[in-house]
């Protein structure tokens, strides 16, 4: 499969990586070639996660599951998101806009920063 989008090949180099972020803080990279689909255009399923001490994930952002419109909203017909985040560790996700590789990585390594940020300060 040809890889055209911005990014893909840097994601899929990152697959299975762990990356200390000190304190007993870390990052878990998954990201393997899917046939693409509605669902998954871009042609690669990915889970990016920030995780605790305690091995609990307290960020992520990845395209595993759907995530099912908000209720109320009155449009029928509407698509499950796949690409969605994570912002705490029980939350069900909410969308994320997909526009690349690249984009995808910068958005969840500068948010990794600001949790960590967070984190620290108290």
């Amino acid at each position: 499969m040809k890889l055209k989008v911005s990014g893909l090949l840097t994601l899929l180099d990152l697959n299975e990586q762990i990356i200390d972020q000190e304190e007993g803080y870390w990052i878990k990279i998954d990201a393997w070639e899917v046939i693409p689909s509605e669902c998954i255009p871009h042609g690669i399923r990915y889970a990016l996660t920030l995780h605790a001490p305690s091995g609990k994930r307290i960020l992520g952002y990845d395209n595993a599951h759907g995530i099912k419109p908000k209720k109320g909203k009155k449009f029928s017909g509407r698509r499950l998101e796949y690409d969605h985040k994570h912002r705490q560790a029980g939350d069900i996700g909410v969308p994320y806009l997909f526009i690349d590789a690249n984009q995808l990585l910068s958005d969840f390594f500068s948010e990794v920063d600001r949790v960590l940020k967070e984190i620290k300060s108290k």
